[in-house]
């Protein structure tokens, strides 16, 4: 079950106007298109892992729980401290606990992606307390010179905490992760990638993305993936109290909401304060609505992200505890 929730912003915000000082672009070019007006940048001393940490530290504390009680950690990420060792073992030290910790990229998709491989553990092995985080430092893949995607990403973090609890009536049943659906196809790789990598130049390289194609596949795909997610728990759109996107672009959220049809005042939006902060969205968003009270215990959750490779997918989850 899903109960606890984290997040964490750099102090560093920077508005659309701050932006057009070194980006040739404009409050209103940038709003029309993606609805952002601020985004976070992490500051010079700051990595991926310290973000992590601070929006793990209040997942714990909202969960209710002791920090030695994880078991395990998985961190989605595009933006890892170093090449290699895998950041979440960075995190792991610095919480000061023992549990398996290892890293998933599968870039914006990475939150989606890394609570079905939680999921999975958790009911395939011993593991009773996950947390999972998404973080990113996007503004470190950004070309400043390309107004079409430095205009859209920022730097954040959030996590959650998954604990397994043991079934013995059926008070339990209905709550938690009921669904989880992954997808991926390489032959859109080239849609939406950096243009460096360690084995082909040695660089980290820097975002390049066919927007006009992206938006399309987004529509689509995040829509699918959501009535499949729901098939498979036998749940219907309108059973949902809230609908938790990956926070890209609010003319995919809309284009989505009218896809499926869905009240827009069901949908948690929170990317004109953040922007596209990759595997961290849904998280930041997540915590912003349980935060505010939006979301309450044991609502009736639909979460969803695409990102690079394309990657993409959905979960269905019923948040707290009973």
């Amino acid at each position: 079950m899903l109960t606890g929730v984290g997040s964490y912003l750099p102090k560093n915000k920077c508005s659309n106007e701050e932006l057009s000082k070194f980006v040739d672009t404009s409050d209103e070019w940038v709003s029309k298109r993606s609805g952002i007006k601020f985004r976070h940048f992490v500051s010079k001393d700051e990595s991926t892992s310290d973000m992590a940490v601070n929006a793990s530290f209040n997942a714990i504390k909202n969960a209710k729980i002791k920090k030695e009680d994880i078991d395990l950690i998985i961190v989605a990420t595009t933006t890892p401290d170093n090449t290699f060792p895998a950041t979440a073992t960075l995190v792991q030290k610095k919480i000061g606990i023992n549990a398996v910790s290892f890293d998933v990229q599968a870039v914006c998709a990475g939150f989606v992606f890394a609570l079905s491989i939680a999921k999975s553990m958790m009911i395939d092995n011993y593991y009773s307390n996950c947390l999972v985080v998404g973080a990113d430092s996007m503004s470190k893949l950004l070309n400043w010179d390309d107004r079409t995607t430095s205009v859209l990403f920022g730097d954040g973090a959030g996590a959650v905490i998954l604990q397994k609890f043991d079934n013995f009536d059926k008070k339990l049943d209905n709550w938690g992760i009921l669904s989880n659906v992954i997808h991926s196809d390489g032959n859109f790789y080239d849609l939406l990638k950096t243009n460096g990598g360690v084995s082909s130049n040695q660089m980290t390289g820097f975002i390049e993305m066919s927007g006009k194609e992206v938006f399309k596949h987004a529509i689509d795909k995040l829509s699918l993936s959501l009535e499949e997610a729901l098939s498979l728990s036998n749940k219907e759109i309108k059973e949902l109290d809230w609908l938790v996107p990956h926070q890209a672009n609010q003319r995919i959220i809309s284009g989505v909401a009218d896809k499926l049809k869905m009240n827009s005042k069901k949908i948690i939006s929170t990317v004109k304060d953040h922007g596209n902060t990759s595997a961290a969205s849904i998280p930041l968003a997540l915590d912003h609505a349980v935060s505010s009270k939006k979301i309450k215990n044991g609502n009736l959750l639909g979460l969803q992200a695409i990102g690079g490779g394309l990657s993409w997918g959905a979960s269905v989850i019923r948040i707290g505890k009973p």
